[in-house]
Formats: C-alpha cells, structure tokens, sequence
C-alpha cells in the first residue's frame, strides 16, 4: 500500500514538473537565486546547525538542494554565498562557532560577490535558520548589496523554527526592497523529498517556466 501511494506521488510529480516546463514564464524580469548552505562532515543534523542531503551518492547542502530545484523550475543565475573563512565541518565545533560569532555580532567577509546586481528584479534568497536567526553570513551579503527596488522572496531550510522572524529581519535590512511574505520554509525532515512542494509553491507564486 505505501509503494503504490509512493509510486503515485512520484508521478504525479512527474506530471507536475512536465506540465510547468511547458509553460512559460509569467515574468517578474530576470532571477537571482543566492543561497547560504553548509552541510556539516559528521552528518549530524540539529536544529542550530546546518545539515545536508544525500541524493543518489551526491551530497549537498539542503538549501543548496533547494536552489537548485528552483533553478530547474523558473531558471535564472545561482549564486552561493560563501565566506572567505571556513566553518569547521564537525557538528559541535560548528555549533560553538556560529554562536560565538552571533553573541559577538561578527559580519564575515565574503569570498563570493555579485557583480551585476543592477541586472536582477528578483531575488531568491535562501538560507538554514542558526540559532533562531539568519546566518552571519546572510548577514554580510545584504550588507554589501543595495537590493533596493527588487523583490526579495525568501526560503529557508529549518529544524522546527520555521522563518523565526527573518522574513522581517530581511525587510528591516533591506527597507527599499519588497519582501515576500510568501516565502516557503522546509523541515530538514523533509528536505530530500521536497521537490514537488517546491514546485508547487512557485507554481503559486507564478514564476514556474
């Protein structure tokens, strides 16, 4: 019974998927999917800390997961925010780490940049939840860019906080930029298995191609 209810969401997947590649895009000018991932070595996976999926061998990032379905669904550029320090990679170094840089209000410089921002009007803007909070590195990327006039739609990967308040955090930052309160918040649990609710969701929001 299980198979067979498997066998039946995975084609209606399928069909979902076929159906949205034949349609084409409704427009909101040309797309920016930036994303923070880090999947930790040790495959521990907390609510603080960052975690991974293990898909056919290939290990990623969950939001990097995530961005990517998004790239297949409505296209545009991937960009991976990343810092020019790494994080340690074991779970309890990394939890020490993210909470010392949190309490010391640490913004870590950026080893990845955009040179052409001014080309986007949408923003994908991707990222786990550390410590109830937008990673610092989150926090450097708006920062640096002025996304002011562009819409940010957010996502998230989290551990049973949800958006924990960053949708407003984000808007807070970034004053002149409208901040979709549309966003979709994916359970770590559930990361692995959530193409078609991704699908979905941008099918609602009307930017699957």
């Amino acid at each position: 019974m299980k198979k067979t209810a498997f066998l039946i969401a995975a084609f209606l997947c399928v069909l979902t998927t076929m159906h949205l590649n034949a349609q084409s895009q409704t427009g909101r000018g040309k797309i920016l999917i930036a994303y923070f991932t880090l999947p930790e070595t040790d495959g521990v996976d907390t609510v603080s800390g960052a975690s991974r999926v293990v898909v056919d061998g290939k290990v990623s990032g969950n939001v990097e997961f995530v961005a990517n379905i998004i790239h297949k669904t409505v296209g545009g550029d991937l960009f991976a925010i990343r810092t020019a320090r790494a994080y340690p990679g074991e779970h309890q170094p990394l939890l020490e780490a993210v909470q010392n840089e949190q309490k010391a209000n640490v913004h870590p410089p950026l080893a990845t940049h955009i040179s052409s921002l001014q080309n986007y009007d949408t923003i994908f803007l991707g990222y786990p939840i550390w410590w109830y909070d937008l990673p610092m590195p989150v926090y450097s990327f708006l920062d640096e860019y002025n996304l002011a006039g562009k819409t940010i739609i957010p996502f998230t990967v989290h551990g049973g906080s949800r958006f924990s308040g960053t949708v407003e955090k984000i808007t807070q930052l970034e004053p002149g930029a409208t901040v979709s309160k549309e966003g979709i918040a994916i359970s770590r649990n559930d990361a692995a298995r959530s193409e078609c609710d991704v699908i979905a969701w941008l099918r609602r929001l009307g930017m699957a191609r």
